[in-house]
């Protein structure tokens, strides 16, 4: 116990120590240190007292280092000019997003349609940082992101988990493709009712595109008819094209080069949105904030509930929609009123 002090001490130290090694003078090392004169003494004297050696000869107000004194300032100044650039160097490094690494879990539709250019983009951008994009299920990437083998997923999300936040910044309509030839081509507009005859092609029902069809159909009291299920918006729009059924994709997959005639329906199918799921409290590195910025410039400040419980986002969600609708339902009568003194 009786060295903890000294240890405690000892990086001060051997700082008095190296001024005084390289100014060759106590008085000017204790106006570096902005110390008094005979505290930089005693800080010496204690190092050379611990070490049971001389480190200075002593002439008067002359010091010149000792053998040992030159073999300690060799071996110390390295360490002294470390601990004094710590926190500077700590604060470069932190904040350099040219290396490093990072990882991003997503599916195989976000993977095709929504990365490619930000994937290219970043890649030019820091070609030293090491992306991974670990194509998962949504389960997994939950797994992944609880477990910290990934920085953040980017995707879909309706539930979100009381330990994850959901930033949505993407947002596609839903698409009704039919074959070129199909009878609905021709109606100008399309209602569940008109869809119902038809048979569906639709991604596996354990998936919420699935569900949310079917609960658009239950709600306007018509049968849904699934005559393919399948996985991959490229597989359903390639057997709409050759005839097999018509779809409700969204418009993100929908490239221009296809074979088909696409409708919207937004008029009654909901809007699809993606973004970025991570766990809560998650600690973004440089790398993850740049690709979040290149996702969406004004992230850091648009999605400022950023940390809060989701108890706390959901009741931010609902204050905005309140206001949204008490303010479109001002008249212009009421403005003119409400400005008046």
């Amino acid at each position: 116990m009786g060295n903890v002090p000294q240890k405690h001490n000892r990086h001060r130290q051997l700082r008095a120590f190296c001024q005084a090694a390289k100014t060759g003078s106590i008085s000017r090392a204790a106006e570096r240190l902005q110390l008094s004169q005979p505290s930089v003494s005693l800080q010496i004297q204690a190092l050379e007292k611990e070490l049971k050696t001389l480190l200075f000869e002593r002439r008067g107000p002359r010091i010149r280092l000792t053998p040992a004194g030159h073999l300690m300032l060799e071996m110390a100044e390295p360490l002294v000019e470390g601990m004094d650039n710590l926190v500077e160097e700590f604060c470069t490094a932190v904040s350099d997003v040219t290396t490093g690494s990072l990882d991003i879990a997503s599916g195989e539709s976000t993977l095709l349609y929504i990365l490619p250019e930000l994937t290219k983009h970043y890649m030019d951008t820091f070609p030293e940082v090491n992306l991974r994009l670990h194509n998962v299920t949504g389960r997994e990437g939950t797994t992944m992101m609880r477990d910290d083998t990934v920085d953040f997923a980017i995707g879909a999300m309706i539930e979100v988990p009381e330990d994850l936040v959901y930033y949505p910044i993407y947002n596609y309509k839903p698409m009704l493709i039919v074959p070129l030839e199909h009878p609905l081509a021709s109606l100008d507009t399309i209602t569940p009712a008109d869809i119902s005859p038809y048979g569906l092609i639709l991604p596996p029902r354990q998936l919420s595109t699935w569900n949310q069809v079917d609960m658009v159909f239950q709600q306007h009291d018509v049968p849904c008819q699934v005559s393919l299920e399948v996985g991959g918006w490229e597989v359903i729009k390639r057997y709409v094209e050759l005839g097999l059924g018509i779809s409700i994709v969204t418009s993100f997959c929908l490239r221009g080069h296809e074979k088909l005639i696409k409708i919207p329906v937004d008029d009654y199918f909901p809007s699809r949105s993606y973004g970025v799921v991570m766990r809560r409290g998650k600690f973004l590195s440089p790398q993850a904030k740049a690709f979040l910025e290149f996702m969406d410039a004004d992230f850091f400040s648009t999605h400022k509930s950023y940390g809060k419980p989701a108890s706390q986002q959901h009741e931010d969600v609902a204050a905005l929609h309140d206001l949204k609708e008490r303010l479109q339902k001002i008249t212009p009568d009421q403005l003119d009123r409400q400005s008046k003194p």
